[in-house]
């Protein structure tokens, strides 16, 4: 598939606010409504747009602790890559599981309402999940997301 200009300029306003309707993000492009929920729904059918996503306000609900752990599996042979994977995201939680390559062999997000109850998280859950080794823990002091275009390259 192919992408011009216009396309790209969807992708970043939706990136921004995905709720936005094709003719209101139609009307900022300089175009029509259909041409605007046709072009949606060409980058949605190549499989470029997946989904929507709505970002919670974790101190709001009471997680204001958020943790990356390291996870180095200890026995890589006699525990499956699917059998861990399915006991951690099995956590509330763990709120993403990623396989990595590296010193560790899962990176994940996890959340808590404080650090007492991420060691609860950590000992009674985590630490008992089939074939974990050593576990490296990185607590979040800050987040921001820094807007700026796609880092895609365009073809003239």
């Amino acid at each position: 598939m192919s992408f011009d200009a216009t396309d790209f300029a969807i992708l970043r306003a939706l990136s921004d606010d995905a709720t936005q309707s094709a003719g209101a993000l139609g009307r900022k492009l300089g175009l029509s409504q259909p041409a605007t929920w046709r072009r949606i729904a060409r980058l949605r059918d190549e499989g470029v747009l997946t989904g929507r996503r709505v970002d919670l306000d974790r101190e709001a609900l009471g997680l204001g602790v958020t943790v990356f752990l390291g996870v180095k599996l200890a026995t890589k042979g006699r525990v499956s890559l699917e059998d861990f994977e399915r006991a951690v995201t099995a956590i509330p939680e763990v709120q993403t599981v990623q396989h990595v390559l590296g010193l560790y062999d899962y990176r994940l997000r996890v959340v808590a309402r404080d650090l007492s109850d991420f060691e609860r998280v950590l000992r009674r859950r985590v630490m008992t999940l089939p074939g974990v080794g050593n576990v490296e823990a990185n607590v979040l002091l800050s987040e921001e997301r820094l807007p700026g275009p796609l880092a895609v390259h365009m073809r003239d």
